[in-house]
Protein backbone atom coordinates (compact mmCIF):
# COMPACT_ATOMS: atom_id res chain seq x y z
CA UNK A 1 0.00 0.00 0.00
CA UNK A 2 1.37 3.50 -1.00
CA UNK A 3 1.95 5.00 2.86
CA UNK A 4 0.90 8.39 1.87
CA UNK A 5 -2.60 8.11 1.41
CA UNK A 6 -5.30 6.07 2.42
CA UNK A 7 -7.77 3.73 0.31
CA UNK A 8 -9.90 0.65 1.21
CA UNK A 9 -8.83 -2.90 0.95
CA UNK A 10 -9.68 -4.89 -2.63
CA UNK A 11 -11.96 -7.84 -1.78
CA UNK A 12 -8.94 -10.33 -2.33
CA UNK A 13 -6.47 -7.92 0.04
CA UNK A 14 -9.87 -8.73 2.70
CA UNK A 15 -10.06 -12.26 1.71
CA UNK A 16 -5.83 -12.88 2.71
CA UNK A 17 -5.99 -10.40 5.88
CA UNK A 18 -9.05 -12.32 6.95
CA UNK A 19 -7.73 -15.90 6.20
CA UNK A 20 -4.13 -14.93 7.77
CA UNK A 21 -5.29 -13.55 11.03
CA UNK A 22 -8.98 -15.62 11.92
CA UNK A 23 -7.28 -18.23 13.81
CA UNK A 24 -5.50 -15.90 15.60
CA UNK A 25 -8.38 -13.28 16.53
CA UNK A 26 -10.81 -15.95 17.63
CA UNK A 27 -8.31 -17.01 20.40
CA UNK A 28 -7.45 -13.71 21.20
CA UNK A 29 -11.43 -12.49 21.99
CA UNK A 30 -11.42 -16.31 23.66
CA UNK A 31 -9.03 -14.82 25.94
CA UNK A 32 -11.48 -12.28 26.99
CA UNK A 33 -14.99 -14.08 26.96
CA UNK A 34 -13.77 -17.96 27.34
CA UNK A 35 -16.76 -18.92 24.75
CA UNK A 36 -15.05 -20.37 21.32
CA UNK A 37 -18.61 -19.36 19.79
CA UNK A 38 -18.64 -15.95 21.10
CA UNK A 39 -15.36 -15.46 20.08
CA UNK A 40 -15.57 -16.53 16.77
CA UNK A 41 -18.93 -14.17 16.32
CA UNK A 42 -16.49 -11.34 17.81
CA UNK A 43 -14.26 -11.47 15.14
CA UNK A 44 -16.48 -12.26 12.56
CA UNK A 45 -18.42 -9.15 13.51
CA UNK A 46 -15.25 -6.97 13.15
CA UNK A 47 -14.49 -8.19 9.69
CA UNK A 48 -18.47 -7.14 8.75
CA UNK A 49 -18.09 -4.15 10.24
CA UNK A 50 -15.17 -3.10 8.58
CA UNK A 51 -16.12 -4.35 4.89
CA UNK A 52 -19.63 -2.75 5.35
CA UNK A 53 -18.12 0.63 6.79
CA UNK A 54 -15.29 0.42 3.89
CA UNK A 55 -12.48 1.25 6.70
CA UNK A 56 -9.35 2.89 4.39
CA UNK A 57 -6.13 1.86 5.85
CA UNK A 58 -2.59 4.20 5.52
CA UNK A 59 -0.15 1.16 6.44
CA UNK A 60 -0.61 -2.13 5.73
CA UNK A 61 1.45 -2.70 8.56
CA UNK A 62 -0.90 -1.29 10.88
CA UNK A 63 -3.92 -3.69 10.07
CA UNK A 64 -2.99 -6.30 12.71
CA UNK A 65 -3.00 -3.80 15.32
CA UNK A 66 -5.98 -2.49 14.06
CA UNK A 67 -7.99 -5.99 13.72
CA UNK A 68 -6.49 -6.98 17.43
CA UNK A 69 -7.46 -3.69 19.11
CA UNK A 70 -10.83 -3.70 17.39
CA UNK A 71 -11.57 -7.41 18.48
CA UNK A 72 -10.56 -6.10 21.81
CA UNK A 73 -12.85 -3.69 22.35
CA UNK A 74 -16.11 -5.77 20.94
CA UNK A 75 -15.02 -8.23 23.63
CA UNK A 76 -14.76 -6.02 26.21
CA UNK A 77 -18.08 -4.39 25.08
CA UNK A 78 -19.34 -7.96 25.12
CA UNK A 79 -18.21 -8.10 28.61
CA UNK A 80 -19.69 -4.61 30.40
CA UNK A 81 -23.08 -5.70 28.75
CA UNK A 82 -26.10 -6.70 30.90
CA UNK A 83 -25.73 -10.11 28.97
CA UNK A 84 -22.50 -10.88 29.39
CA UNK A 85 -23.16 -9.88 33.50
CA UNK A 86 -26.17 -11.98 33.52
CA UNK A 87 -24.38 -14.75 32.61
CA UNK A 88 -20.48 -14.95 33.48
CA UNK A 89 -20.11 -12.70 36.53
CA UNK A 90 -17.20 -10.98 35.29
CA UNK A 91 -15.90 -8.74 38.29
CA UNK A 92 -15.25 -5.30 37.52
CA UNK A 93 -11.30 -5.96 38.54
CA UNK A 94 -11.63 -8.79 35.97
CA UNK A 95 -12.84 -6.69 33.31
CA UNK A 96 -10.26 -4.05 34.42
CA UNK A 97 -6.84 -6.58 34.19
CA UNK A 98 -8.67 -7.20 30.67
CA UNK A 99 -9.07 -3.52 29.37
CA UNK A 100 -4.73 -3.01 30.36
CA UNK A 101 -2.84 -2.29 27.60
CA UNK A 102 -0.26 -4.94 28.96
CA UNK A 103 -2.43 -7.52 28.63
CA UNK A 104 -3.68 -6.78 25.36
CA UNK A 105 0.15 -6.73 24.04
CA UNK A 106 1.30 -9.71 25.73
CA UNK A 107 -1.37 -11.72 24.40
CA UNK A 108 -1.19 -10.21 20.97
CA UNK A 109 2.58 -11.00 21.02
CA UNK A 110 2.08 -14.43 22.35
CA UNK A 111 -0.40 -15.45 19.30
CA UNK A 112 1.13 -13.97 16.83
CA UNK A 113 4.30 -15.64 17.82
CA UNK A 114 2.54 -18.84 17.81
CA UNK A 115 1.13 -18.50 14.19
CA UNK A 116 4.44 -17.79 13.27
CA UNK A 117 6.13 -20.36 14.49
CA UNK A 118 3.46 -22.76 13.79
CA UNK A 119 3.79 -21.35 9.84
CA UNK A 120 7.19 -21.72 9.98
CA UNK A 121 6.85 -25.32 11.46
CA UNK A 122 4.23 -26.44 8.61
CA UNK A 123 6.64 -25.10 6.30
CA UNK A 124 9.77 -27.33 6.91
CA UNK A 125 9.53 -31.47 5.89
CA UNK A 126 7.41 -33.77 7.59
CA UNK A 127 10.00 -35.40 9.44
CA UNK A 128 11.30 -32.27 10.72
CA UNK A 129 8.47 -30.77 11.26
CA UNK A 130 7.17 -33.93 13.47
CA UNK A 131 10.67 -33.26 15.73
CA UNK A 132 9.84 -30.04 16.29
CA UNK A 133 6.57 -30.13 17.34
CA UNK A 134 7.72 -33.25 19.85
CA UNK A 135 10.71 -31.37 21.07
CA UNK A 136 7.83 -28.10 22.01
CA UNK A 137 5.45 -31.19 23.68
CA UNK A 138 8.47 -31.22 26.06
CA UNK A 139 10.52 -34.79 24.50
CA UNK A 140 14.02 -35.16 24.87
CA UNK A 141 16.15 -36.18 21.64
CA UNK A 142 16.18 -39.77 22.95
CA UNK A 143 12.44 -39.81 23.72
CA UNK A 144 12.09 -38.67 20.09
CA UNK A 145 14.71 -40.73 18.53
CA UNK A 146 12.45 -43.70 19.94
CA UNK A 147 9.11 -42.34 19.34
CA UNK A 148 10.27 -41.94 15.28
CA UNK A 149 12.63 -45.13 15.33
CA UNK A 150 15.48 -42.85 14.17
CA UNK A 151 18.74 -42.28 15.72
CA UNK A 152 19.83 -39.25 18.20
CA UNK A 153 22.12 -38.22 15.86
CA UNK A 154 18.88 -37.97 13.21
CA UNK A 155 16.97 -35.54 15.50
CA UNK A 156 19.95 -33.56 16.23
CA UNK A 157 20.32 -33.06 12.48
CA UNK A 158 16.40 -32.42 11.98
CA UNK A 159 15.97 -30.10 14.72
CA UNK A 160 19.30 -27.91 13.07
CA UNK A 161 17.41 -27.74 9.49
CA UNK A 162 14.76 -26.67 11.78
CA UNK A 163 16.65 -24.24 13.85
CA UNK A 164 17.98 -22.58 10.90
CA UNK A 165 14.66 -21.91 9.60
CA UNK A 166 13.58 -20.18 12.33
CA UNK A 167 16.42 -17.85 12.87
CA UNK A 168 15.50 -16.98 9.28
CA UNK A 169 12.09 -16.66 9.71
CA UNK A 170 12.54 -14.90 13.16
CA UNK A 171 15.55 -13.24 12.14
CA UNK A 172 13.92 -9.23 12.11
CA UNK A 173 12.87 -10.13 16.16
CA UNK A 174 16.98 -9.83 16.92
CA UNK A 175 17.96 -6.62 19.03
CA UNK A 176 20.56 -4.54 17.65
Amino acid sequence: MDQNKTRELTLKEFENIFNRLYDSLCLFAYKYVNDLDLSEDIVQNVFIKVWEDKVSFRDQDKLMGFFYTAVKNRSLDFLRSKYAKDVKAYSPQDIETLQTENYFLSEAIVLETSDIIERTIQSLPNKCAEVMRLSIGGCTNKEIAEEMNISVYTVKEYKKIAYQKFRKTLGYLRIK
